[in-house]
Order: structure tokens, then C-alpha cells, then sequence
């Protein structure tokens, strides 16, 4: 054991002295790993980060929920999109809500939501475009707001339609300066005076087009309907969760039945509303990042070969000058098994440098592009491993040859070499 740890510790510094002392040529020989390796970080953690951000909207939209609305999220938004069809059903109503909540053994939680924009005043500060949210009691069951400041509505304030309001993040930045100075202030909303009893804790920009819960700012649906209308929205949702035991797929089946006789259709008739399953898109996600990652490997491959072809080249050259002192060893008694070990450590060593110095140029990009893109680029040790693990192999597999053709030396031929 102490034997071959010495083999090794010895074939580790010889490795390290023939790199330095040919520096060019170590660099050459490193730039296909490293450009290499650069890409298969860089891809794989820009994916696997941005994928992280998409699923935890996904998530922040409602685990395992069904939203109920005019339009199908799943026709897609291209040239056929029967937009004219979808235009023309009903919307939702607060009370078709109601009856699904009454009726459905399914779900755990159920919400009625309705947006508008409007006109935010506040002594002589005035914010425009801020998205009002008109939502029902199991609205934050299912998004799982978090308060930063004050708290949220409560039981009361939803039932008696008291003028009270949650405000976004940006908008408190925005109006007051700091989310703690806009709990308790008086504003004015469509000349409708309303209390801020607290703020959302900052949530980020969002890749989709969710709820932008820092430029919001949430009522109860009572309080929404003594400013708006809501059967002119529009956009009116009825997002209904299901039990933790209950698929989505089951969920689905029991709303439709009950939005169809809530709505007194006949058997043979079109359903007039969509029910867009969220679990769908987390599964599309992941088709459309795991095709991406394919690209991103066939890329990063076509580096790596290049790189491997040029340390298998370095090697045999290597191999080529140091000859003699492979004769002199083997006629010392040295074994092949030494000899080989020597080359293969080295051109792993090659390839493990050129690793590390991809990773290193990952870190320093991901470092520029999380302040420049909406979500932090994050390594994850696993793709580290990874990287390292090609690195390795792939110094094995481009030293193979070179090291046994050393080991098969003869030694008297190695030695008399010039």
C-alpha cells in the first residue's frame, strides 16, 4: 500500500515538473479542455438554475391546482389560436366559485381572483398601472404569500368588506421609501380610501407571466366589487387546489362536471370554460429543458473531443522525449504497471487543470449574468462532480495509448533512443 501511494506521490510531482517546464505547450493542450469543460458547466448550471426559478413559479402559482378560465393555456398562443372562440365564453363568476367550493369533495382549497389596473395616490405621490387583485379567503392558501411587514387580511375584513389592503413590494419602495413605513398608511384607490395592513415580501421578476405580486396590491373581492364590477374583467380565475392525495387529472374530471351543470349544459355541447392543469406545465418544463441540455452536451462533446485529441498528441510527444528515462527506469526494475500509471496521471492531471480553469471562468460569467438576468445562476456540486468526473475519464482515454506504448518498451531500445 505504502508502495503504491510513494508510485503515485512520485508520478504526481513528475507530472507537475514536465507541465511547467512546457508551459506553451500545456496551455495549448488545456485550452480544448478548458473551453470544453467551460460549456458543460456553463450550460448545464444556466439550465439547471433557470429550471430552479420556472418550477418554483410553477409552484408559487399553486402545487397541484387546476386554474378554471375562459382561455386554454394549452393551445398555445401561435397563428391558430382560436382566440375569437375563447373570447366569447363567460367569465368566471364569485358565485360559480361558491358552488364549486360547496359541491367539490376534492379540493382542499378554492379561490376566486379578478385583476384590474389602477391609479394609486398617496398625499401628492401617485403611482400608476398597479395591479389591483380582488381575491377570495383561500387565495394565500394556495400562493403561499409571505408578509414582510404587518400581516394579512383577515376572516373579518374578508366578509364585511372593510377598506384594508396588502401591498406589494415595490410599490411600498416606490410610494414610502421602506415596506415597514407603508404598514398603517391611507391611500387612495379609485378615489376609495384604503388602510395597507401589510407588505408581500420582495418575490424577484418572474420568468412567467404569473402574479406579479411586487407591483400589486391585493383587496378582498367584497371591497374590489364597491370599486369594479368584476363581471367585466375579463380575466376573472377560479383556482381550485386538490386534496394532497387527489391527482390533478381526478380533480379535473369532478370540476368539469360541476362547471357543467353549474352552467346548465346540454351532454352534447362544448365545454364554455378551460380547466388548465399547473402540473402540466412543470411537466413540459421538463421535456423542454431536458432537449435543451442534450444540445448543450453535443456542444460541450465536440470541445471535448477536440481537447482530447489534442492531450492525446501532447502525450505521445511526451512520451517521444522522455524515452531514455523510460528505458532507464524499466531496466532499474521498474514495472509497467509504474510506467503506465505515471502517463495516465499525467494527462488526467492535463485534464483536471483544464477543469478547473473552466470552472473558473463559469464562475466568473455566472457571477456577471446573475445581475444582469432576473434569477441567480447557481453551481450545483453535482454538476461539479460531474465535470470532474469527464475530466478524468477523459484523461484516461486520451493517455491510454501513449502510456502503453511507454509500458511496452524495451528497454534496451528505449535506452540507446536519442
Amino acid at each position: 500500500m505504502f508502495t503504491f501511494i510513494a508510485i503515485i506521490w512520485s508520478g504526481f510531482k513528475m507530472a507537475l515538473q514536465e507541465l511547467w517546464l512546457n508551459k506553451l505547450r500545456t496551455f495549448l493542450s488545456l485550452l480544448g479542455i478548458t473551453i470544453g469543460i467551460f460549456c458543460i458547466i456553463g450550460v448545464l448550471s444556466t439550465l439547471d438554475s433557470m429550471k430552479r426559478k420556472v418550477q418554483g413559479e410553477i409552484q408559487s402559482l399553486g402545487s397541484n391546482s387546476i386554474w378554471i378560465d375562459k382561455f386554454d393555456y394549452g393551445s398555445g398562443g401561435g397563428g391558430n389560436y382560436p382566440w375569437w372562440k375563447y373570447i366569447k365564453r363567460p367569465n368566471q363568476k364569485y358565485r360559480e366559485m361558491l358552488t364549486l367550493k360547496d359541491n367539490s369533495t376534492l379540493t382542499k382549497n378554492i379561490s376566486y381572483f379578478v385583476p384590474s389596473n389602477v391609479t394609486v395616490e398617496y398625499k401628492n405621490n401617485a403611482l400608476e398601472n398597479v395591479n389591483l387583485y380582488g381575491i377570495s379567503e383561500d387565495f394565500s392558501k394556495i400562493q403561499n404569500l409571505t408578509i414582510g411587514a404587518g400581516r394579512y387580511l383577515n376572516e373579518s375584513e374578508f366578509k364585511n368588506e372593510q377598506p384594508v389592503c396588502v401591498m406589494g413590494y415595490t410599490n411600498a419602495e416606490k410610494i414610502f421609501g421602506t415596506a415597514e413605513r407603508a404598514v398603517g398608511k391611507n391611500i387612495t384607490i379609485n378615489n376609495k380610501q384604503a388602510t395597507i395592513v401589510g407588505v408581500i415580501t420582495k418575490q424577484g421578476k418572474n420568468l412567467l407571466d404569473g402574479f406579479a405580486f411586487d407591483d400589486c396590491l391585493i383587496i378582498s373581492y367584497r371591497f374590489y366589487c364597491t370599486m369594479f364590477n368584476p363581471e367585466n374583467s375579463g380575466q376573472n380565475l377560479i383556482i381550485a387546489q386538490a386534496k394532497d392525495d387527489v391527482k390533478s387529472t381526478v380533480l379535473i374530471d369532478q370540476l368539469r362536471g360541476i362547471m357543467r351543470q353549474i352552467r346548465r349544459l346540454s351532454p352534447t355541447a362544448e365545454d364554455n370554460f378551460a380547466l388548465n392543469d399547473l402540473n402540466k406545465f412543470s411537466e413540459k418544463t421538463e421535456e423542454f429543458f431536458g432537449v435543451v441540455n442534450m444540445a448543450g452536451w453535443f456542444i460541450a462533446g465536440l470541445s471535448l473531443l477536440v481537447g482530447a485529441f489534442g492531450v492525446a498528441n501532447i502525450m505521445f510527444v511526451t512520451v517521444r522525449e522522455r524515452t531514455s528515462q523510460i528505458g532507464l527506469k524499466k531496466a532499474l526494475g521498474a514495472k509497467k504497471s509504474v510506467i503506465l500509471t505515471e502517463f495516465l496521471l499525467e494527462s488526467s492531471l492535463l485534464c483536471t487543470f483544464g477543469g478547473l480553469l473552466g470552472l473558473l471562468l463559469v464562475w466568473i460569467l455566472a457571477l456577471i449574468l446573475s445581475s444582469m438576468l432576473p434569477f441567480v445562476i447557481y453551481i450545483a456540486p453535482n454538476i461539479i462532480g460531474l465535470a470532474f468526473s469527464v475530466c478524468i475519464i477523459l484523461g484516461i482515454i486520451s493517455g491510454i495509448i501513449p502510456a502503453l506504448m511507454a509500458a511496452r518498451m524495451d528497454p534496451v531500445v528505449a535506452i540507446r533512443s536519442k
